[in-house]
């Protein structure tokens, strides 16, 4: 077969990378191996519904005939095993080899596994594929006791979701407080406040020493003491899925490298997008590998820009999350270091919050509670390298800040 663009992962990057090229013209072949057996998926509704029925869970980014349609060689349920850079192939499980003229690694990350005895009972479980998603959504269905072990994103928002069916529910967290990596100090609190009040119980500080039960888990053994659960979901972290890339010699480092146009380092040939890439970005200090659905989005529509022959440019697109937890809407723009000042604000309701971090004087990165219009603002100011000092802030928001510069502008 004819050399083309061959991607290596289906998930959100990857369906970025073959969607662009053709949007962009790109008529040579384009092969995409996904490792599931799933037409490529959002992952954010996974662990924001997992509650929810198949029939509702509907997740596709797209139905099958988008892909025959642009002649995109979907290879499902079909993993590459093996890379040899020197003649431009990969090779999947099933031995088919398909040559390469560039290739694109959308890999993704994995789930850090729990390692506790007893990780392996019936009732424990983890969520990052879709499958997952409803095995747990089935569990739920007649939990009454839910361990949620990790008090990230994903414990959060399954812990809210296990509480909204009737659960009663403990996230044990082995940190002193939640989101430790995403979220700072001072909004911290109150985050967790406001879960405690709809009924979930948190446990930070605490390890996990074991789980018990007759082949199905029963208690939860903790530092803290035992808790009683029928259901267990973990959520510790992800690693990257580099193993491919680092068996075929390219640099990887909790991530496959990258230059600021998201080629390896080691080969201009390859690159590599979304949760599997570490390279340089304007809005952190050293190298960064970020795990959002808006970074494998923007990676992947860049490289298949550049691929498709249009003019080359850095990877700059301003980093931001969003996590609904029940009631709660987390959203954060930027990147914050823990180093940096952070200055609380109250909006105009009390469910409105705003963390605002500064660096050096500047406005570095925002977080926010339930507050989507100054998330948006953050957004705008942010992306476009606006400067906005905490003198700036004083008595006032994000939002009516830049509406007063606007104002000002017309005038003159």
């Amino acid at each position: 077969m004819s050399a083309g663009v061959v991607i290596v992962g289906g998930g959100q990057a990857g369906f970025g990378v073959a969607s662009t090229l053709r949007a962009c013209g790109y008529d040579g072949p384009v092969t995409v191996f996904g490792s599931e057996p799933h037409l490529p998926y959002q992952r954010p509704p996974l662990s924001k519904k997992a509650h929810t029925g198949p029939d509702d869970l509907q997740v596709s980014l797209v139905p099958e005939t988008f892909y025959r349609e642009r002649d995109i060689d979907l290879r499902l349920d079909e993993e590459v095993v093996s890379l040899d850079r020197a003649a431009r192939t990969v090779t999947a499980r099933s031995g088919a080899r398909v040559p390469y003229t560039h290739l694109v690694l959308a890999t993704g990350a994995r789930n850090r596994p729990l390692t506790v005895p007893g990780a392996d009972l019936d009732g424990v479980h983890a969520v990052r594929s879709l499958d997952d998603a409803l095995a747990v959504g089935r569990a739920l269905a007649t939990a009454g006791d839910v361990v949620v072990v990790g008090g990230g994103f994903i414990g959060l928002e399954l812990a809210r979701v296990a509480l909204a069916g009737g659960a009663r529910v403990t996230v044990v967290e082995l940190a002193d407080r939640l989101l430790g990596r995403a979220l700072s100090p001072a909004l911290e609190p109150r985050l967790r406040e406001r879960h405690e009040r709809f009924g979930v119980r948190f446990l930070t500080g605490t390890a996990v020493r074991a789980l018990e039960g007759p082949g199905r888990v029963e208690r939860v053994v903790t530092s803290a003491g035992v808790l009683p659960a029928d259901l267990v979901v973990y959520g510790i972290g992800a690693a990257p899925r580099e193993e491919l890339a680092r068996d075929a010699g390219l640099a990887v480092a909790d991530g496959v490298l990258v230059d600021e146009l998201l080629r390896s380092v080691s080969d201009p040939w390859i690159s590599a997008v979304g949760d599997c890439a570490r390279g340089p970005h304007p809005h952190a200090a050293g190298p960064v590998r970020l795990e959002s659905v808006q970074n494998a989005t923007d990676q992947g529509a860049l490289v298949g820009r550049r691929i498709a022959g249009r003019e080359p440019e850095p990877y700059a697109s301003l980093p931001w999350f969003w996590s609904d937890q029940g009631d709660v809407k987390l959203q954060i723009a930027g990147l914050r270091a823990p180093s940096d000042e952070v200055r609380l604000t109250a909006g105009d309701s009390p469910e409105r919050l705003a963390a605002y971090a500064f660096r050096d004087g500047l406005l570095v990165a925002v977080e926010t509670l339930n507050w989507p219009a100054e998330h948006l603002a953050a957004r705008r100011l942010l992306a476009h390298g606006t400067p906005v000092t905490a003198a700036d802030l004083a008595g006032t928001t994000l939002g009516a800040l830049a509406r007063a510069r606007r104002a000002t502008e017309v005038r003159t």
